[in-house]
């Protein structure tokens, strides 16, 4: 499980071994593959957020070597279903075909909106970008409040066995 506190808030963002799984599976390693992306779902406890799925790409979602659009219609079904079973939208990850991915204009200006323009009662929303190195280097972790973004690092690994059981709840 990688872990990224947030600030000095007391939060930490945990991703779990499944959600690494999704991300690493649609990495850009070949320069003929296209951009991936989904939406992160999260069981909340306290001051952890553990993101408990990724969800992997759709056919409705737009996608080229460059750029990515999560298709809305075919998304907020989905947000409705997982919230009905205890899960939280809490943002989206997309992939970038380099090691150690850097946000463009377009994903400031989509992390921007995408807080803004949701319905939630969250202070930000976590945004991961996907490179085609090694995790956790290749991974890009922010949080945006719809102003600004902060970059999330990671911290070395909790045990295991605890956060696991945490995060099943």
């Amino acid at each position: 499980m990688l872990s990224y506190p947030i600030g000095q808030s007391g939060q930490t963002v945990h991703l779990l071994p499944a959600v690494t799984e999704v991300l690493g599976a649609h990495r850009q390693k070949k320069w003929w593959q296209r951009e991936s992306g989904g939406m992160l779902f999260a069981r909340i406890e306290n001051k952890d957020i553990f993101i408990v799925e990724a969800t992997p790409p759709k056919k409705q979602d737009t996608r080229n070597r460059f750029g990515f659009t999560i298709s809305k219609t075919a998304s907020q079904a989905e947000i409705d279903a997982k919230h009905d079973v205890g899960l939280h939208y809490v943002g989206e990850w997309h992939t970038h075909p380099e090691a150690q991915p850097t946000p463009s204009q377009r994903d400031e200006a989509t992390m921007s909106s995408r807080v803004r323009q949701s319905v939630h009662q969250l202070n930000g929303f976590v945004f991961i970008i996907v490179g085609h190195g090694e995790f956790p280097a290749a991974l890009t972790i922010l949080l945006h409040d719809g102003s600004s973004r902060h970059q999330l690092s990671a911290i070395p690994p909790r045990n295991e066995k605890i956060t696991e059981k945490l995060a099943s709840r």
